[in-house]
């Protein structure tokens, strides 16, 4: 096992991840000029500079179909393993999505690439919401909460597969899984298993993140809506004795600059060249999925034209400006209780690095002094920068 990079040695640090962008069209919807490669050769440099910078995880797309700007889509799990090969400390998240996937042949898979890769595989179980993929590919597609409710039994029957004694194997019925004995030879290399992520606004989703994930992904919020989520979903963990198991992670698009002026100009640009016509189809299409959910919401209900310009909300996570303005809002981010910063870039090709070289060592200096701990101190601070306006 490779030793820990010298800046994540503090067991309650922060953890860094980065998008992978293994879909083409960069982590925007625009049409503004990026230096971002799908290319699985692109995609090395930059988890081999994220690594080497101090990033501990990488997250793989899935998507099966072309939309909103993403023409070409390689495949997660074997893009991530990959990664995996042509790295030695990143850990890489893979998303699968129920339906096409099951949780058998996850399970294999996982647990030969945890071994074959000393340990560094995840998993980001994601619902869907985009019925034409589904119908694309054809696979039936469920209402909201039956795709939240097969995820649940999916993150079940991984964890039970990943962990069930040899001797014994597992045994599962539920309505949508079922398994008799199934004895899983070799098992993973972490202990108890690779870790499970999943997401989502919904309450169908804060069930999942609550009862049976380890990882509850959030995108970006105001002050009010990170607070809630976090506070919502502990509170569902407690009733089933997990709270001091879910940990907290969040979606955020960083743009940093010499100055906060030039940052802001850059997110206009981004915004101001944005893909109008993918833009609306998108907002049409998670109109409809929100429109499923028991609360008539969904993960974008609350998005602006603006926000959509960056899929999962990244902007409104307000890492806009000076490397000590982003570092600053960080640990507050951190004080609110997230575990995991996963961060997007314009320019994959530079900005990485840079955010590795001039943020990421900001944070651990103020972490170091004791930063990130007191959430009243911290929206003191900064928290104005993320009230609802």
């Amino acid at each position: 096992m490779a030793q820990p990079h010298e800046l994540n040695t503090d067991p309650d640090r922060l953890l860094f991840a980065y998008w992978v962008p293994n879909v083409s069209g960069g982590l925007v919807v625009s049409k503004i000029p990026q230096n971002t490669s799908s290319s699985l050769k692109s995609n090395l440099t930059y988890a081999r500079t994220a690594e080497q910078h101090g990033f501990e995880y990488a997250l793989t797309q899935i998507r099966f179909t072309a939309l909103y700007g993403a023409s070409e889509q390689h495949e997660s799990v074997s893009f991530s393993q990959a990664l995996l090969h042509g790295t030695e400390k990143l850990k890489v998240i893979a998303a699968i999505l129920p339906g096409p996937w099951t949780p058998a042949v996850v399970a294999k898979q996982l647990a030969s690439i945890d071994n074959y890769t000393d340990g560094r595989i995840a998993v980001n179980i994601v619902s869907g919401w985009f019925k034409g993929e589904f119908h694309a590919i054809g696979e039936w597609w469920l209402d909201h909460a039956e795709r939240y409710r097969r995820s649940n039994e999916f993150m079940r029957c991984l964890r039970g597969i990943w962990t069930a004694p040899k001797d014994e194997g597992f045994t599962f019925s539920g309505d949508f899984y079922r398994f008799k004995n199934y004895k899983l030879a070799p098992k993973p290399v972490q202990k108890p298993h690779p870790p499970i992520f999943q997401g989502g606004n919904s309450e169908d989703a804060r069930v999942n993140g609550a009862e049976v994930a380890d990882w509850y992904f959030m995108n970006g919020n105001d002050l009010e809506g990170f607070r809630a989520q976090i506070q919502d979903v502990k509170a569902r963990a407690a009733k089933v004795g997990r709270e001091e198991h879910v940990k907290f992670a969040v979606n955020g698009f960083v743009i940093v600059r010499d100055t906060e002026e030039e940052a802001i100009r850059v997110l206009q640009e981004i915004q101001g060249k944005a893909d109008q016509g993918a833009i609306e189809a998108f907002a049409q299409e998670v109109k409809n999925a929100g429109q499923s959910t028991k609360e008539k919401q969904g993960m974008w209900a609350t998005s602006t034209f603006n926000d959509l310009v960056q899929y999962n909300d990244g902007f409104k996570t307000k890492l806009v400006g000076t490397k000590e303005q982003v570092a600053e809002r960080i640990v507050l981010l951190k004080a609110l209780g997230v575990n995991l910063l996963l961060t997007a870039f314009l320019h994959y090709d530079q900005e990485v690095e840079q955010f590795g070289k001039e943020v990421l060592p900001l944070v651990r200096k103020l972490e170091a002094e004791g930063r990130g701990k007191d959430v009243a101190y911290e929206i003191e601070r900064t928290g104005a920068v993320y009230q609802k306006h």
